[in-house]
């Protein structure tokens, strides 16, 4: 298994969106990051699984369970690497230009 890279602009959309929901009700950022934690095992341990994202086949996306969110990734040489962790009512593809 090749290592999981989170690009900082997506970590820094999970830590706002951690302090929002924890803002709304103490436990649920904590809910959320363990939501989003459990996508990111699932990418790390087969990041093939995942469908390719319709509008750019060349990256993938994965809707989180419970919360209105999606993790989109690519298959780099070197392992999967996270783009965006992006609210589902957000502007489709907003996040392209992130690539490292």
């Amino acid at each position: 298994m090749k290592p999981l890279r989170v690009l900082p602009a997506a970590e820094a959309e999970l830590a706002e969106a951690i302090e929002w929901y924890e803002e709304r009700r103490p436990g649920l950022g904590v809910d959320f990051l363990g939501s989003v934690d459990r996508v990111l095992q699932a990418i790390a341990g087969g990041p093939e699984r995942y469908a390719t994202w319709a509008e750019n086949p060349r990256f993938r996306r994965v809707v989180l369970e419970r919360f209105p969110y999606l993790v989109f990734y690519h298959v780099a040489p070197d392992g999967p690497e996270i783009v965006a962790i992006a609210h589902a009512k957000r502007r489709p593809g907003y996040w392209l230009r992130r690539r490292g």
